[in-house]
């Protein structure tokens, strides 16, 4: 039988109905890697100032182009950026401004 020390049987049950599930807790996981690349984080940052091509990102960050094609991919996969089409360049943006708070906050808080 299970006793808990500070728990309590209702605080438990709400604990358990708001956990997220496993498959909510894997996306979670796999969202937040995208976080753990230097590579990303700078995309991520420049993306943060303005809409950019490959080129653009590659330029800035001294990173070829094929390595920031495969990051971009990476992220739009995620839902982190999203492109459109300007002619025949591909301008990459991010999806939500909130992922430029987050990383604010995981700054000022290092």
């Amino acid at each position: 039988m299970d006793k808990f020390l500070v728990l309590s049987q209702r605080n438990k049950s709400k604990i358990l109905e708001y956990l997220p599930s496993d498959d909510d807790i894997e996306k979670v996981a796999l969202y937040f890697q995208n976080f753990s690349d230097g590579t990303r984080l700078k995309i991520i940052s420049c993306l943060a100032m303005c809409d950019m091509c490959v080129n653009d990102l590659s330029l800035i960050l001294g990173i070829n182009q094929t390595t920031i094609s495969h990051q971009l991919k990476l992220l739009k996969s995620q839902n982190i950026v999203s492109f459109k089409r300007d002619g025949k360049i591909l301008l990459y943006s991010l999806n939500d401004k909130k992922v430029n708070d987050l990383m604010y906050l995981a700054v000022v808080n290092s």
